[in-house]
């Protein structure tokens, strides 16, 4: 067998390989990118409530317990803190609470998350690290090699054509470095 047809074999068979990851990479990629626009991992569902004047010492825990068991939230309480003086934000298991201490006015939000997109990214941005590394790593050499093997699938026909465009791939990041940096 020609080194042509091993070329184009391992081509088509490293191609249909990676089609899952490119998918999912892509997927993520373009989610990922909107980053400053939207949570692509997490929707934010929020409720806003009053529960009157608070009163007591904000720093104090037992002041931070009253107030969730008058929103009746069941959840234990992780931490909270001050943004300012009329303020107290408290976190319970995964959700936000920000209470305004002198009008009540609380506002709860809950991060849920959104399926399947939330475990691209996680794959995507290897958050898993350990053994998702070396696999992503051997994905990036799988697209290179589709990348260089397929120049070399190029007939002559086709060759300025595929090396112009290849050129123009090359061109595209290059440009957009000089702009940005």
């Amino acid at each position: 067998m020609s080194w042509r047809r091993w070329n184009s074999l391992l081509h088509r068979d490293i191609g249909f390989l990676c089609i899952g990851l490119t998918l999912l990479y892509a997927i993520s990629g373009v989610a990922v990118n909107h980053i400053k626009e939207w949570n692509p991992s997490y929707s934010v569902e929020r409720v806003e409530t009053n529960i009157g004047p608070v009163v007591g010492n904000p720093a104090d825990a037992a002041t931070a317990l009253r107030i969730l068991a008058r929103l009746g939230e069941p959840g234990k309480l992780e931490s909270s803190y001050r943004p300012d003086r009329n303020s107290l934000q408290l976190f319970v298991e995964g959700r936000s609470i920000t209470v305004d201490l002198p009008s009540g006015h609380v506002v709860h939000d809950r991060a849920i998350p959104r399926p399947v997109l939330r475990e691209m990214n996680f794959l995507h941005l290897n958050h898993p690290k350990k053994a998702w590394t070396w696999f992503a790593d051997l994905y990036a050499v799988a697209l290179a090699f589709l990348a260089i093997s397929g120049l070399f699938m190029l007939r002559r026909k086709t060759l300025r054509r595929g090396l112009v465009l290849t050129g123009i791939g090359v061109v595209i990041p290059v440009f957009f470095l000089i702009l940005y940096l």
